[in-house]
């Protein structure tokens, strides 16, 4: 086998190539402990018990330097930029649909993966949900599967982590929806390089700022509006890193350019994970639908087995979840 090396990835992704509760106090802890694994064995559950441990639904994108197993497929976006609301896929055609655990409600628009197979890595966009995918499941992209395995093989073992501050194509980028108006006001963020954790907008220095909603289709809504602009919009990223950008105008349909970049060239990884991202809520204007995802090719066959060391489980994170 041959071990490739991930590469940085320089894309403008706004262009088009040429945009768990606590016993009372009089139980005592070994009856409680005998009797939620009575329960567990009656209803057929696997539970993990720990002092202060929670099972927590892992419905938030890979972040931070943990190692991930999982699987790999691949289909062919033709050319569109999926859920994520890209203009269009990468110029490099390296990008990967995530299930909706991982993907998250649009949490993992943007960031991006180093995805190792039998045959070498790839760094690849997230742009595009997978709907039928469980956790761990990466439908990546036909050209990004052939350079960790032969396409014969249809569906591989892999690991896979996120990229933590990844170099960046350039400045933030801001696209407000069409249909936006003073009374409705909507912007997707581009050239963040890692995914986001919150967007805010206000309109003069002395107002409040506004907090926008993330949607699943990686805009970020105020559906009361935010005023006829221009606005400054605070974007902070999962890790902490956060800028304003100012002057942005109400121009739907238009990719904006600004001179601020979300981190400087070189900054190294955060010090600690973050939280998962609060999930936006699911109503959204009939102005706004939702990208729709073209089929995936998913190959009949069954993965083989691993002998690979892993530090997280992406499918075990997730039991929790359903799928």
């Amino acid at each position: 086998m041959t071990d490739g090396s991930a590469v940085d990835i320089n894309i403008d992704l706004d262009h088009p190539p040429e945009d768990r509760p606590t016993p009372s106090s009089g139980a005592k802890p070994w009856l409680v402990a005998t009797g939620v694994t009575v329960l567990a064995a009656t209803l057929g559950l696997t539970l993990t018990l720990g002092s202060g441990s929670t099972p927590a639904c892992a419905a938030a994108p890979p972040t931070g330097n943990a190692t991930y197993t999982g699987k790999a497929t691949f289909y062919d976006s033709k050319g569109a930029g999926g859920n994520c609301s890209n203009p269009a896929a990468p110029a490099n055609r390296l990008y990967v649909a995530l299930g909706p655990t991982e993907y998250s409600a649009g949490a993992a628009c943007g960031g991006f993966l180093d995805v190792v197979g039998p045959k070498g890595t790839v760094r690849v966009l997230i742009m595009d949900q997978c709907p039928e995918c469980e956790p761990g499941h990466l439908d990546l992209s036909r050209e990004a599967f052939a350079r960790i395995a032969d396409p014969v093989q249809g569906l591989v073992p892999v690991t896979y982590r996120a990229v933590v501050n990844p170099p960046l194509p350039g400045p933030l980028t801001f696209r407000i929806k069409e249909g936006a108006s003073q009374w409705w006001f909507a912007v997707r963020v581009g050239n963040h390089g890692n995914p986001l954790r919150s967007v805010e907008v206000r309109q003069r220095d002395s107002d409040p700022w506004q907090s926008a909603a993330r949607q699943d289709y990686n805009y970020w809504l105020i559906a009361s509006g935010a005023g006829p602009g221009p606005f400054s919009v605070r974007v902070t990223d999962v890790y902490g890193n956060r800028v304003t950008a100012g002057g942005i105008r109400l121009a739907p349909g238009q990719v904006q350019n600004s001179a601020i970049r979300m981190y400087a060239p070189g900054a190294g990884a955060a010090p600690r994970r973050p939280s998962a991202s609060t999930r936006a809520p699911s109503s959204r204007p009939a102005v706004t639908p939702t990208p729709t995802r073209r089929s995936v090719e998913v190959a009949r066959t069954s993965a083989p087995a691993t002998d690979a060391p892993t530090t997280s489980s992406a499918r075990a994170n997730a039991r929790w979840c359903g799928g």
